[in-house]
């Protein structure tokens, strides 16, 4: 039996972190892996089977919210910093290891989405960590901003940072937008239905919200963790890529994957970005237990 708790650790400017912490049977210490979300999840978002599949294999895991997010404390609230989320996942490290759960020396990370950048920028920064998973990445915010916007419509998302900048500037808080909608008259995120169908899947009540700040999309198209693709050796990196994916673009992940040294592994699942919660589950979690075996217990 797999034992899940609740668990709170404190980042930078005292702010409280919370998430989920798995406990796998026998005496430990455990090898550790830490978990976190992409682009304004939460842990309720699909992590759960990931951590119980690890912890299965014999690992303790850690999943956490980012700050503003979820369960965790911070303010503004739904404001994705990427470089704070990373700072914060680097305290989430140094509690894992400070569980008597955990073997310090054995210590992997997965991340998704736009924590999958996270993890190819983690992978080539932290030391600490044995071996890196990351699942259908952002690898270049640039670039699949571009693509995302249609030329006509970048004046006035650039007049909307502007208006967010001269707002903050006169003492207001930081404006938002919504996350997902399919009403083209509703500013949002995302407006492909599968990113529709996973952010609105059943969470508990509060523990998601259907808006970020705007702030987070500037910085979003800012954000290039793939240039540091080629740091994370000597540090092994899984990449998780799927054949379809149009949110973060097959090709900008490949072609990361391809900067990368070894040692790396790529796993190419069918499908596009939301395929490997569900659909390619099996494939993807696999992939990943696989990995975590070869270069966390040997």
């Amino acid at each position: 039996m797999v034992e899940r708790t609740d668990v709170v650790f404190e980042a930078e400017g005292r702010v409280a972190l919370r998430g989920w912490f798995f406990i796998p049977d026998g005496s430990g210490p455990h090898p550790g892996i830490t978990m976190a979300h992409g682009f304004a999840g939460v842990k309720e978002h699909g992590l759960e089977p990931f951590a119980r599949a690890f912890a299965e294999d014999g690992f303790a895991v850690l999943v956490h919210d980012h700050r503003t997010f979820g369960a965790s404390d911070g303010e503004p609230r739904q404001d994705v910093d990427p470089w704070q989320q990373i700072t914060d996942w680097r305290r989430a490290v140094t509690y894992l290891e400070s569980r008597p759960e955990v073997d310090a020396d054995r210590i992997g990370l997965w991340g998704t989405s736009y924590a999958g950048g996270h993890a190819i920028v983690m992978g080539a920064t932290d030391r600490r960590l044995r071996a890196v998973v990351s699942q259908v990445p952002t690898t270049n915010g640039y670039a699949t901003g571009l693509r995302r916007v249609p030329p006509e419509a970048v004046a006035a998302l650039e007049e909307s940072f502007a208006e967010d900048e001269r707002g903050q500037f006169r003492g207001e808080a930081p404006r938002t937008v919504t996350i997902v909608s399919a009403d083209p008259s509703v500013p949002a995120s995302y407006r492909m239905q599968e990113a529709i169908d996973f952010y609105l899947q059943p969470t508990p009540e509060g523990a998601w919200e259907n808006r970020v700040t705007v702030r987070s999309t500037r910085v979003a198209r800012m954000y290039e963790p793939g240039r540091f693709a080629a740091r994370v050796s000597p540090t092994p990196l899984l990449m998780v890529v799927g054949e379809t994916d149009t949110v973060v673009g097959s090709d900008l992940a490949l072609a990361t994957y391809e900067r990368a040294l070894e040692p790396k592994r790529l796993q190419i699942i069918r499908g596009g970005h939301f395929d490997p919660y569900v659909k390619q589950f099996d494939v993807a979690s696999g992939a990943a237990r696989a990995w975590f075996r070869e270069h966390l217990t040997a």
